[in-house]
């Protein structure tokens, strides 16, 4: 079973940075095509925050770009996300995702907590 574990959640003031990680286990690099980071408030649905293939290209939500960056390490099957200049309305439960060929909904991560404080 694959699994994904993430690190690098927790509080921050608005104008902060954070950096998430997340690995994944028991399946090689090669195996695992977009990964990506989703976000559920409570109250709201999950949504997409930045994903990026394995060759590189990255997409982001607008309320994002140009705040966070994704990064993808092949070798060391990690996926980060830096995210900077933080808003209050960032905070959520950010996911991390891994899809193959044979799940194109992914594998999930437990979630990690962001709260950022005015």
């Amino acid at each position: 079973q694959v699994q994904l574990v993430e690190s690098g959640g927790g509080l921050v003031q608005a104008g902060g940075s954070l950096r998430l990680a997340c690995a994944a286990a028991r399946i090689s690099y090669s195996l695992i095509n977009n990964m990506g980071w989703y976000r559920q408030a409570p109250g709201k649905q999950r949504e997409l925050v930045a994903t990026i293939t394995s060759g590189g290209i990255t997409n982001y939500a607008d309320s994002v770009k140009g705040r966070f960056t994704i990064s993808r390490d092949n070798a060391k099957n990690t996926v980060s996300l830096q995210m900077d200049s933080l808003k209050p309305e960032d905070t959520a439960v950010y996911y991390c995702n891994a899809r193959t060929t044979w799940n194109p909904i992914g594998y999930w991560g437990q979630g990690t907590q962001v709260t950022v404080s005015s």
